[in-house]
């Protein structure tokens, strides 16, 4: 087919003929929304790197939550910020935690609504790192246990699937064996597969008040160059029975959701991060792009390149956009 007798432009006429040949669409039910859940009461309180993005209090935090349903959003993943943090991360794992207690809020005010929890200890430890500290330096297989009993305490509070994010080796084997032997093997898991050592987690840090008093993370998550070392993280997770893969960060890494998505055959999720919605937001704050248009097309572009399911902090934006269009 050359030109003139082939006109690539006779599909692309008036918005009819467009919407017809369309090849990836964005709905509402592809978002995930993450909350910020903080303990104590009548807390409202904006993150000044992420505009529009709030710390809150449960009851605050069930409020957002009913909006999001309305939206067609069909879940949350939620962070803590708990009261007190320590060594070993107490509050992740305790009955009564601050992420447990939002569970329990949400699922009783919106029971239809989809609650995630992310598995992490960073959240919740005053070292600011991922797991427990020996010798300097993240010990990953005394950090298992603690994860596990994590998972299971957010199970038991009602969530209906765990999201491990720390990238220690092992951890959805640990986290599929405690909830299978506990009676929750219809939970299941969402894991942070591929997981990058990025500097577009800023902002997030910000969020979830979780910056290493020392060091970094590169040690257990993984060097930005890397695309191979994606295959083997991806292929050890289905192994251990994940039900999801994850790939974190998702605007600078493209390639690797549709590496990932061209190999593995478990539902894909992008994490659209705190940096990338940051930008956005700023940028659109000076004028200098359109908001509305660059965060679909942002979306749009996770899908197109193999993402089935996109956490994003746009997602009440975008299905205000996609519900009126």
């Amino acid at each position: 087919m050359y030109f003139p007798e082939y006109r690539a432009r006779r599909l692309r006429r008036n918005d009819t003929l467009r919407r017809m040949v369309r090849e990836t669409f964005l709905r509402p039910e592809d978002l995930i929304y993450p909350m910020f859940s903080a303990y104590g009461t009548g807390i409202k309180k904006e993150i000044i790197s992420m505009p529009g993005i709030y710390q809150q209090s449960i009851e605050h935090i069930v409020a957002e939550a009913q909006e999001v349903y309305a939206l067609g959003i069909p879940a949350v993943i939620l962070f803590g910020i708990p009261k007190v943090k320590d060594a070993v991360g107490s509050d992740a794992y305790s009955a009564h935690g601050i992420i447990q207690e939002t569970i329990r809020a949400i699922k009783k005010a919106v029971p239809k609504l989809l609650v995630i929890t992310d598995v992490c200890l960073c959240e919740y430890t005053d070292h600011g790192h991922c797991g427990v500290i020996i010798d300097g330096d993240v010990d990953n297989d005394s950090t298992l246990d603690l994860l596990a009993r994590e998972a299971l305490s957010h199970a038991q509070a009602g969530a209906d699937i765990v999201a491990p994010s720390d990238m220690m080796d092992g951890r959805v084997a640990a986290i599929r064996a405690i909830l299978d032997s506990n009676g929750f093997s219809q939970i299941p898991i969402m894991s942070y597969a591929v997981k990058y050592a990025s500097a577009y987690y800023g902002p997030f840090r910000d969020a979830a008040e979780s910056t290493p008093q020392f060091g970094d993370r590169r040690s257990y998550q993984m060097d930005p160059a890397n695309r191979r070392e994606a295959f083997r993280e991806a292929a050890l997770d289905v192994a251990e029975c994940a039900d999801f893969l994850m790939v974190k960060p998702a605007l600078a890494y493209l390639d690797i959701l549709r590496d990932i998505k061209e190999r593995f055959d478990l539902p894909l999720v992008a994490y659209n991060v705190s940096g990338e919605y940051a930008m956005i937001k700023a940028a659109a704050a000076r004028g200098w792009i359109d908001e509305e248009r660059v965060m679909l097309e942002t979306l749009l572009g996770m899908k197109r390149a193999g993402a089935d399911l996109i956490i994003t902090y746009h997602a009440k934006d975008a299905a205000r956009v996609l519900k009126g269009a």
